[in-house]
């Protein structure tokens, strides 16, 4: 497995993959130094985040290689779906799944998503438009649906 660590307008974001493709990327919560040297590997994935970031990118076409039980992994195909600038509720993304009795599971599978962003646990929403739980921290999801909001809202003070 190759590492990086890249720098991000949310904070140091490690990137994890190999030939098979992406296995990991995360947003730390502490001061990491800065990869020096991208790997082959991760190059693409790297270049794809920062355009994202840069609002020039709104969908990932990088190799994905997450680890997770088969149910952990039709949930996070299943976000993927979700497309860029739009939200779906938790209820939504289960009765997408054909189980609406796995809500907690699924909602579960989606807090342990290894592959931030790329794969867009983010665009979960609570059924009442709530921003309920984020792994990366609520502060992050709502600037990450501010970033891919169509409508930008000037900040007044």
């Amino acid at each position: 497995m190759e590492i990086c660590i890249i720098n991000s307008p949310l904070g140091y974001t490690k990137i994890v993959g190999d030939i098979d493709g992406i296995s990991e990327v995360t947003v730390l919560n502490s001061e990491e130094k800065i990869s020096a040297i991208i790997p082959e590997v991760l190059e693409d994935c790297v270049f794809q985040l920062q355009e994202y970031f840069e609002g020039k990118r709104q969908t990932f076409d990088v190799k994905l290689n997450p680890e997770g039980t088969s149910f952990q992994k039709s949930v996070w195909n299943q976000l993927q779906h979700i497309p860029y600038g739009k939200t779906i509720s938790y209820s939504e993304l289960t009765l997408q799944l054909r189980d609406i009795k796995a809500i907690r599971a699924v909602a579960n599978a989606n807090g342990k998503n290894p592959i931030w962003i790329i794969v867009p646990c983010h665009r979960v929403i609570g059924s009442d438009g709530s921003l309920t739980g984020y792994a990366g921290g609520l502060h992050r999801k709502q600037w990450l649906l501010e970033h891919e909001s169509p409508y930008k809202q000037q900040r007044l003070f």
